[in-house]
């Protein structure tokens, strides 16, 4: 299968309304009822089979959201600028509109000790499914990504957990900014704008990340 980078996907024609997370392509179009977002099911199907995309879509009363899963950590298909752009047009003839702050994936970095290896016990309890040599994913994508890495310099028995919240590029400071004002605390902004490390009143880490939406 033919792959592109985010920023190649960004340069295709029809595909503003899309964003790229740490879940692939992704758009969210809003709606007034649950019967005007289910309009847009039938389209997203019919250009899936046209350029044979496999997407989750994702149907509430708010609207409908779009993604371009990348399921074996392949990347993205070529032919996701296609199909984003059919839909997208699909939306508009629709009188539905994107709204790009909506968009965002939630991942959680499972910190191990060095000498641990937690993936299979998460994988029992979750109900998971291995992705490639270092993650684990809801078999359905509904539930968030899991990335599981050691960690050095700490005791056994004791792990660091952050989540990772993957949003639109030009979204990000704002995020960032609104968590800040919320009591948050400024960790590490040494790889903004490709992320932003955070943490809560009470130490908990989140990281505001935007580099799937840009990187070439």
């Amino acid at each position: 299968m033919s792959v592109i980078t985010p920023a190649a996907f960004h340069r295709a024609s029809g595909v503003t309304d899309w964003r790229v997370t740490g879940s692939g392509p992704h758009a969210v179009f809003t709606a007034a009822s649950l019967a005007d977002a289910a309009r847009l099911v039938a389209p997203v199907v019919a250009a899936a089979e046209r350029f044979d995309i496999l997407p989750d879509v994702d149907l509430r009363p708010e609207g409908v959201a779009v993604r371009i899963p990348s399921r074996e950590g392949e990347g993205i298909p070529a032919a996701a600028t296609e199909f984003a752009a059919v839909v997208s047009q699909a939306a508009a003839d629709l009188g539905l509109n994107a709204d790009p702050a909506l968009v965002q994936t939630v991942g959680i970095y499972v910190a191990q000790h060095s000498q641990a290896d937690v993936r299979p016990f998460f994988l029992a309890a979750l109900g998971y499914e291995p992705l490639g040599d270092t993650d684990a994913v809801d078999p359905l994508r509904t539930g968030p990504q899991l990335a599981f890495n050691p960690i050095s310099g700490d005791a056994p028995s004791r792990g660091r957990t952050h989540f990772d919240v993957f949003v639109p590029a030009d979204q990000a400071q704002a995020r960032v900014d609104a968590a800040l004002a919320a009591g948050g605390r400024l960790v590490d902004d040494t790889n903004a704008p490709a992320w932003w490390s955070l943490a809560s009143p009470d130490n908990h880490g989140v990281d505001i990340a935007s580099w799937t939406d840009t990187f070439d």
